[in-house]
């Protein structure tokens, strides 16, 4: 299979039938996705997104059904087709289930067929996990890339976990499976502990990572054997990972480092609040500084000074933003994603409403 690239310049990743055949037998396995014989997959991941992460060749694999939804993307007939085709498992990006969890706020519809949704291609935030449990519908937090096939990490608790620590497991990206092997390293390419607290980059190996691209040489995206990811984070010594940035998108502000997934997650925690991204912008004094984005629901009188103060238990002081846009919407990637690198020519090009607090 030919796939494009995480990151960067396209560039081709090459499955083997081994490659996939292997990651296939993981993503059965209970602690992985889980898919069964009898199961009803509604698969809204496209399938030229790492072949849909990889969810037909799991369903053909062990007999499970595939939902296809087709160009129907939009919430309202996602529910729709939910209600009406039963679905015990589902798979897309955060900013689908956000946009189905808003739409379900007007107007009410039993999706509690899913057991369970898979999230991937970027950080869930906690505030939308809990929104789903209420809904009788668990959220799996699920971490790859193209170039991982792409399941590289699953957040499933260790048994006999419960309440807040059951969620903190939650939270991260998952644990590394059996086959995958995984090390942070700093910025001399030195490996650091599995302690949960040394963050770096994330290095990745095993039979489902490509070791190299279709007909490009990138050396600069590999180490010493490792498939250089682009995400920084920890692993802890169980082997749980979590992320903190893209190396692209963390804001390296006075020489500290400000993670803008944190941000998001805290800003997206206020009820009011449909979507938010954050940004570096350059800063005489401090190199850089955040800019958050917001979109704010219908008819919210919410303003940016009450946003900011909401936050400001949940971070620390020093990387409280002063800089803030409201939009209408966050611009999206071809699969969903917050596209970061739209948003800083925006700015650049003085299309945001920027206001200083």
């Amino acid at each position: 299979m030919l796939h494009i690239g995480h990151d960067g310049d396209p560039k081709g990743v090459a499955y083997s039938h081994r490659s996939i055949y292997l990651h296939s037998m993981e993503t059965c396995m209970s602690e992985s996705l889980n898919i069964a014989q009898g199961d009803r997959v509604l698969a809204v991941v496209p399938q030229f997104h790492a072949m849909a992460w990889g969810l037909p060749y799991t369903a053909f694999m062990v007999g499970a059904s595939l939902i296809l939804p087709d160009r129907f993307l939009q919430p309202e007939p996602l529910v729709e087709l939910i209600t009406a085709e039963k679905p015990t498992y589902g798979a897309a990006v955060a900013t689908v289930w956000q946009g189905i969890r808003l739409h379900l706020q007007q107007s009410p519809a039993d999706i509690s067929s899913m057991r369970e949704v898979l999230i991937g291609g970027s950080p869930v935030p906690p505030a939308l996990m809990h929104a789903y449990a209420e809904l009788g519908v668990q959220v799996l937090h699920a971490w790859g890339l193209t170039e991982t096939s792409p399941i590289a990490s699953m957040a499933r608790p260790p048994e006999g976990t419960e309440g807040e620590d059951r969620w903190a497991y939650r939270y991260t990206q998952g644990r590394l499976p059996a086959s995958v092997q995984a090390r942070v390293v700093d910025d001399l390419g030195e490996p650091l502990p599995h302690d949960g607290v040394g963050i770096g980059e994330i290095e990745v190996r095993g039979p489902w990572v490509t070791g190299a691209y279709y007909g490009v040489d990138a050396p600069e995206k590999f180490h010493d054997g490792w498939l250089r990811t682009g995400d920084v984070g920890s692993i802890t010594s169980e082997g749980f990972l979590t992320l903190t940035d893209r190396t692209k998108d963390i804001i390296k502000s006075g020489g500290e480092w400000i993670s803008s997934v944190d941000l998001e997650n805290a800003v997206m925690a206020h009820p009011e609040v449909v979507e938010a991204a954050v940004i570096g912008i350059p800063d005489e004094r401090w190199d850089e500084r955040p800019l958050v984005a917001v979109v704010v629901q219908a008819g919210s009188e919410l303003n940016m000074d009450d946003l900011r103060e909401f936050i400001s238990t949940k971070v620390a002081k020093w990387q409280l933003p002063n800089s803030w846009a409201v939009v209408n919407e966050v611009p999206k990637t071809s699969v969903g994603k917050f596209d970061k690198k739209q948003l800083r020519t925006r700015f650049r090009e003085g299309e945001l409403d920027v206001v200083q607090l």
